[in-house]
């Protein structure tokens, strides 16, 4: 096993991270990059940058891994696969790993086996080295025995450095819009299906075999000893079957949920504005309940059909000639559960759009208050519950007669086609009772199939509206070229270039911009005046890379978006959107006014956050708030005032530290006194700027 010696010699320089990047992608099993990375990551870029714009090649993220000196051991032992940086220059592709070693690929691609303990002696090697001499004197001083050196000096050593973090490994995982064939196996989704499908099927085996020997002796009238012990030991059997069974669901049931939320959270994220217009606030809320739903009713009721459908499979096995009636039974259970779901999907959406009606009511009370005589206030919701509880009773008695009528009906079928051959005698006792058990294990199915019905169903709406979210999350995401080393003194150079640039909202829809063109220079400030309706806002979101233009073209910097990237574009431009358009979420003020940096801020953050929000004029806000920046303003900044709410969206965009700063009507709710002190800051931090106001 190499040592800590040898370590950084096994590790990849900078220049052919790239190729470390691609061998380990192939070995973790994520496949080939679509394009030809570039050979490594620049000298003056920084690493993680560069990694997680490499990974998204592979359809894959290279999610960071924070620990402290102290925990390394522990952190990197099931860190992998993943790229850790193990000195200024070297960094190791690690394959996989445990408590003791790590499996790394060299670069001359052989598989080595590294003492995780070297590992990460070197990691720690550079901030010990300043206190190994300063501590080696107060043990030569404090008369240490000369065996105990080595223990000590750790001990002490981690006392004083084992909170110092480290941020230097990047763990590679499928991100949560691939392929979801690529996150189910990920997500152990198979392994774990294959030992529920695989604990239940034995069960029921044993079960069968069991019943089977307990009805030979009881209709041939007799008992044995052996046969009696052999059916005891068959039915002690079932129960390390019954505890895999419960393990196996409930693992399945944990992964599947996870990858669920991960995924909808996604798509969420990568939603389009103009979809998230088109559908109110009630429609969005349906859709978290709804995706809830798919988790707690597929995993439940679906699982249970699944097991049920096991022991319908079984018991068809073990019927003989009965099979046939069997599948013609199964046909017929189909069918009705087909026009039992198609009826629950009509119900669902009934429910859903009352949900969304009155949602819509209750934010828009004060215009019905204004707008609507009293009397009329309920007309339609007392029209759509009449509907919905209509509804409501049909498919409750469509349910309860599925349920009662399938199961009840296969046993009275399968017992009337098998007491012709027990009445005339032709059918051996073990025969009847294989049979007798197989119709048992067919009813208990069924049951459970038909039990199952309505919650399969429910996950079966739910997923036709969730869908636009899981979609959503497969969009690929425009990554552009190789992240760099920003590049200053380019204040000569266009940072800005719309060139006969023309939107329209709708298809056919008159054009909100058309053919217009625009040229704005690094250090420029630009004041964008018109009336209502003109365009300036949609020119805006074009540029900041909200919109995408119909026709013409916008570059940043002389390069348009596919070839910047998305990311990059963000960084270059921030934009502060109208107020009805921005957004305090539920968190501190530090989270609302840092979310456009790296997170968790550093010291450095918070001090710059607070200055910025001083020379915005608010200084008496942050004296007020007991715990300053880390005071939760409640939910959508109820805590704040208008003219406050439109300084924080101002500190939000300064503080992302662009090359070109929008603001779109940011100054409208301020008086003149904060007016001129917003203004006043806003100018001397912005490097280019562009400010949206009506004349």
């Amino acid at each position: 096993m190499v040592q800590s010696d040898e370590v950084e010699a096994l590790g990849w320089c900078g220049a052919r991270l790239g190729d470390a990047l691609c061998e380990l992608a192939a070995r973790a099993g994520f496949g080939e990059s679509p394009v030809e990375l570039a050979s490594g990551c620049p000298g003056n870029s920084d690493p993680g940058e560069w990694l997680d714009w490499a990974a998204k090649h592979f359809a894959c993220e290279a999610e960071p891994i924070e620990s402290t000196l102290r925990d390394l051991e522990r952190d990197l032992a099931c860190a992998h696969p993943s790229v850790l940086r193990v000195s200024e220059i070297s960094f190791l592709a690690v394959l996989d790993g445990n408590e003791r070693s790590l499996t790394v690929l060299t670069p001359a691609l052989e598989v080595r086996r590294v003492a995780l303990a070297a590992i990460c002696d070197l990691i720690r090697k550079p901030a010990e080295q300043c206190h190994r001499a300063e501590l080696g004197i107060l043990l030569e001083s404090a008369d240490i025995p000369d065996g105990l050196h080595g223990r000590t000096m750790r001990f002490l050593l981690n006392d004083q450095l084992g909170n110092k973090r480290f941020a230097h490994c990047w763990l590679l995982r499928p991100h949560a819009g691939a392929n979801a064939f690529r996150l189910l196996r990920e997500a152990g989704a198979f392994q774990n299906a294959g030992i529920l499908i695989a604990a239940h099927t034995i069960q029921y085996l044993l079960w069968l075999a069991s019943w089977a020997i307990l009805g030979r002796l009881s209709l041939e009238g007799r008992v044995d000893t052996g046969w009696l012990i052999a059916w005891a030991l068959l039915l002690f059997s079932i129960i390390p079957c019954q505890v895999l069974t419960t393990w196996g669901q409930g693992l399945f049931a944990i992964g599947i949920g996870g990858l669920l939320k991960r995924r909808l959270l996604y798509g969420a994220m990568r939603l389009a504005p103009e979809e998230m217009r088109h559908h109110g606030i009630g429609s969005f809320l349906g859709q978290a309940l709804e995706s809830e739903a798919v988790e707690t009713l597929a995993l439940s009721g679906g699982i249970a059909g699944l097991l049920a459908a096991i022991e319908i499979v079984v018991a068809g096995f073990v019927l003989g000639p009965l099979a046939v009636l069997l599948a013609a039974w199964c046909v017929l259970t189909v069918g009705i559960g087909y026009r039992f779901l198609r009826r629950y999907r009509f119900w669902t959406n009934t429910r859903m759009n009352l949900t969304q009606d009155l949602v819509e009511s209750m934010v828009g009370h004060r215009t019905r208050l204004a707008q609507q005589r009293r009397e009329e206030w309920h007309d339609g919701e007392d029209q759509g519950l009449h509907d919905y509880m209509s509804i409501s009773r049909e498919v409750d008695a469509k349910g309860a007669w599925l349920i009662a009528a399938v199961p009840r009906g296969w046993l009275l079928a399968g017992l009337a086609c098998l007491s012709p051959g027990i009445i005339s005698g032709h059918s051996s006792t073990a025969a009847t009772a294989i049979a007798l058990g197989g119709i048992l294990l067919a009813y208990s199915g069924f049951r459970k199939l038909t039990g199952s019905f309505a919650d399969v169903a429910a996950a079966w709406v739910a997923c036709k509206r969730i869908a636009p979210l899981f979609r959503a999350a497969g969009r690929p995401e425009i990554l552009g070229e190789a992240p760099s080393a920003r590049r200053d003194g380019r204040d000569a150079q266009k940072i800005i270039e719309a060139d006969r640039v023309s939107f329209r909202y709708r298809q056919h829809g008159t054009a909100a911009l058309q053919s217009c063109s625009l040229i704005v220079r690094h250090g420029e400030r630009v004041l964008l005046e018109g009336p209502s309706g003109g365009g300036k806002t949609t020119l805006a979101s074009m540029l900041a890379g909200i919109r995408e233009p119909e026709s013409g073209l916008v570059l940043v910097q002389g390069l348009d978006r596919h070839t910047l990237g998305d990311r990059k574009w963000r960084m270059l431009i921030a934009a502060a959107p109208q107020f009805h358009e921005n957004h305090i979420l539920t968190e501190t003020l530090a989270f609302n006014i840092l979310m456009g940096r790296g997170w968790p801020p550093k010291a450095a953050d918070f001090e710059e956050a607070e200055t910025v929000c001083r020379e915005l004029g608010l200084g008496k806000l942050l004296d007020a708030m007991p715990s300053g920046l880390l005071q939760m303003v409640g939910e959508g900044g109820w805590q704040l005032s208008h003219g406050e709410r439109s300084r924080v969206y101002i500190a939000r965009a300064l503080l992302q530290d662009a090359d070109f700063v929008i603001l779109d009507e940011s100054f409208a709710a301020l008086d003149p006194e904060n007016l001129q002190i917003a203004l006043e800051c806003t100018l001397r931090r912005a490097k280019t700027l562009m400010v949206i106001a009506h004349p």
